[in-house]
């Protein structure tokens, strides 16, 4: 890692049920609107408007989100895979791993770097000491799922809950947590 990156530090966002559940046939088991705006304003807003922020994704997850919603306005989107011949949206960048996104994006003027999905990158993310902060929204059920975010409460301490949102018969809440130094 070069110099100017390894002080760059990341964030995780996830959502889950409460086995860590995290997708099922690379999807979302569920569908919560107000989550998602959740999700986008978190990635979107910067504090200084000049600036933008950056999504990091693995290569499921980047094809689990519509076309149409691809590659994710307002954010610079980074797509982690070790197929280096993947074809891609070319308002998206590739990289073969985490360390090698972090060095292209240091070279833009980037406030914030998000980790988005999925399950793999999570794995490796999580441990990661540049990993900061986990902003988690925690679905109060379980679903059928097939991927899972990775056990991480050795890890960090929970420094902030939210109110309990509902939405489609479906109770959530936004956690934030710190990672432990």
């Amino acid at each position: 890692m070069t110099e100017q990156s390894a002080h760059h530090t990341f964030d995780l966002v996830v959502a889950c049920d409460l086995n860590r559940g995290i997708g099922l046939k690379n999807g979302l088991p569920w569908r919560l609107p107000g989550d998602m705006k959740h999700f986008r304003d978190l990635t979107v807003t910067t504090v200084n408007p000049k600036l933008q922020n950056a999504v990091l994704m693995g290569r499921k997850t980047w094809e689990s989100i519509p076309l149409k919603f691809r590659p994710l306005p307002g954010r610079v989107n980074m797509v982690l895979t070790r197929n280096s011949d993947y074809n891609i949206n070319p308002d998206a960048t590739v990289a073969g791993s985490l360390e090698s996104a972090m060095e292209n994006l240091a070279e833009l003027e980037i406030e914030n770097y998000f980790i988005i999905g999925g399950a793999h990158l999570y794995e490796q993310a999580v441990h990661h000491p540049s990993c900061n902060l986990l902003y988690l929204t925690e679905i109060q059920e379980k679903f059928e799922c097939d991927a899972f975010f990775p056990s991480f409460e050795n890890l960090f301490t929970l420094i902030s809950t939210s109110k309990t949102h509902q939405e489609h018969g479906l109770d959530y809440c936004y956690k934030k947590y710190q990672r432990n130094r």
